[in-house]
C-alpha cells in the first residue's frame, strides 16, 4: 500500500506527525510525505521537531496570499505528483486550504482520500472562513473518515456520510502533545521577561475573521488583564500584519506584557503547561490545554470543538471586551472556578489515535 500525506501549515504537521511515524512502522506501506507550505516557517518548525522530511514540497506560500492563491497552486502542483505516484491513498488532516485543495486534487485523480479529524462543525460557513467550507467539502470528497470524537461522527453521519466510512479515533494532537512534553525544553524557550511570582497567562489569536473591530475588542481586553499587575501576559504575534501592527501598538510597551514572534512547537507546548490561563482565538489549542489541566477562553463567536465546552475545559466567551474580562476575572480571583476548568476531563482522547487511524487504513 503507498499512502501520502499531505500537509501545508503547522497545526496540520503536529497532528499528522504521529501518523506518519505510525505508517513508519509498517514495512507493507510505501509512506511518502508532501507539504505545500502553506506556511513555511511555521511549518519548517514541526517538521524538525519531529524528524520530517518531505518527500515533495510544494514551496506555494505567497507574500499576502489569498485562499484562491493556495488553491490554485496546489492543485497545479500536486496534479503531476499524485499522476506519477498512483498511491492508495492520500491522508489530509483538519481543515486549511491545503486539506480542500489536496482532496479535489486526489477525487480528479481517483485516488482514495482518509480525512484526519473529520467531522467539526460550527455551522456558520463564515465562522471559522475559510475553514467551515473547507472541512465540509473535504469530507464530501472523503472516503474514509477520522472523526475525533463521537459529536463528529453525529456530524458527518448527519451529511449522510455512511457509518462504515465514519471512525471515532480520538484527535492526534493528544499523541504529539504526549510526546512533545515528555521531551526537554533544551533551552528552546525563550526568555518570556516575566517575574517568577506572576502568574502566566498565555494568549495566542490571529484568526481572519476576527480582524478589525474585534480584534481591537480583544487587546483592550488583554491590556486590562495586563493593567491588573498581578500576572504577566505571554503573547506570539503572528505576522500577519493585520494581527501584527494593532498587537504591538496596543501592547507593545505594557511592562507586563511579553510580545515574541511565533514559537516552534516544543517550546510553546511547555510554555502552555506553565500557564496559570490560556486565552484564545486558535482551534487546536482548545484541544491540547486541557490535556495539560490549563483553563482555555475562546475569543470567539462559535467553536467547531463543543465536546470542551461541554467537557467544562474550555469557555467561548466572544470577542467582546467586557465579557472576555468577566470570564478571565473570575479564573484569576477564585481558585475555585479555575480548579473546577483545571480538573476538567480532556474529551480529545488517549493518545493512541494515529495507531487507530493506521490499523484501520490497513483494514482497507
Amino acid at each position: 500500500m503507498k499512502v501520502i500525506s499531505v500537509f501545508g501549515t503547522r497545526p496540520e504537521a503536529v497532528k499528522m506527525a504521529p501518523v506518519v511515524a505510525e505508517l513508519r512502522k509498517h514495512s507493507n506501506v510505501e509512506s511518502k510525505v508532501l507539504v505545500t507550505a502553506q506556511h513555511r516557517d511555521l511549518l519548517d518548525q514541526v517538521l524538525e521537531i519531529f524528524d520530517i522530511t518531505p518527500d515533495y514540497d510544494l514551496d506555494v506560500m505567497q507574500e499576502d496570499q489569498t485562499p484562491t492563491d493556495v488553491a490554485a497552486e496546489v492543485l497545479k502542483r500536486i496534479q503531476p505528483i499524485l499522476r506519477d505516484e498512483q498511491p492508495d491513498w492520500i491522508l489530509v488532516q483538519g481543515d486549511t486550504t491545503t486539506v480542500l485543495a489536496a482532496s479535489l486534487a486526489a477525487f480528479y485523480n481517483r485516488v482514495r482520500v482518509g480525512h484526519v479529524e473529520a467531522g467539526l462543525r460550527t455551522y456558520d460557513r463564515y465562522n471559522p472562513f475559510p475553514e467551515e467550507i473547507n472541512r465540509v467539502l473535504a469530507d464530501q470528497l472523503s472516503d474514509l473518515h477520522f472523526a475525533p470524537t463521537e459529536t463528529a461522527r453525529a456530524a458527518l453521519l448527519k451529511e449522510a456520510i455512511p457509518p462504515e466510512r465514519v471512525h471515532v479515533t480520538g484527535n492526534t494532537v493528544i499523541d504529539a502533545l504526549r510526546v512533545i512534553v515528555a521531551r526537554p525544553a533544551n533551552g528552546s524557550l525563550p526568555a518570556p521577561g516575566f517575574p517568577a511570582d506572576k502568574r502566566l497567562v498565555l494568549v495566542t489569536a490571529h484568526r481572519r475573521e476576527n480582524f478589525g473591530q474585534p480584534f481591537a475588542n480583544m487587546l483592550a481586553a488583554l491590556k486590562c488583564i495586563a493593567d491588573r499587575g498581578d500576572v504577566h501576559l505571554l503573547y506570539p504575534v503572528h505576522p500577519n500584519p493585520n494581527v501584527r501592527g494593532p498587537a504591538y501598538e496596543v501592547l507593545g510597551a505594557h511592562p507586563h506584557v511579553t510580545l515574541l514572534p511565533p514559537m516552534d512547537y516544543l517550546a510553546f507546548a511547555h510554555l502552555m503547561a506553565k500557564a496559570h490561563l490560556i486565552l484564545t482565538d486558535s482551534g487546536g489549542i482548545q484541544e491540547e490545554a486541557p490535556g495539560l489541566g490549563v483553563p482555555v477562553l475562546v475569543m470567539r463567536a462559535v467553536t467547531e470543538r463543543p465536546e470542551a465546552v461541554a467537557a467544562g475545559t474550555a469557555k467561548l466567551v466572544g470577542t467582546d471586551t467586557e465579557a472576555i474580562l468577566t470570564e478571565a476575572a473570575k479564573l484569576l480571583d477564585d481558585p475555585a472556578a479555575h480548579a473546577a476548568m483545571a480538573k476538567a476531563v480532556n474529551p480529545f482522547g488517549d493518545g493512541h489515535a494515529a495507531e487507530r487511524i493506521v490499523s484501520i487504513l490497513l483494514g482497507q
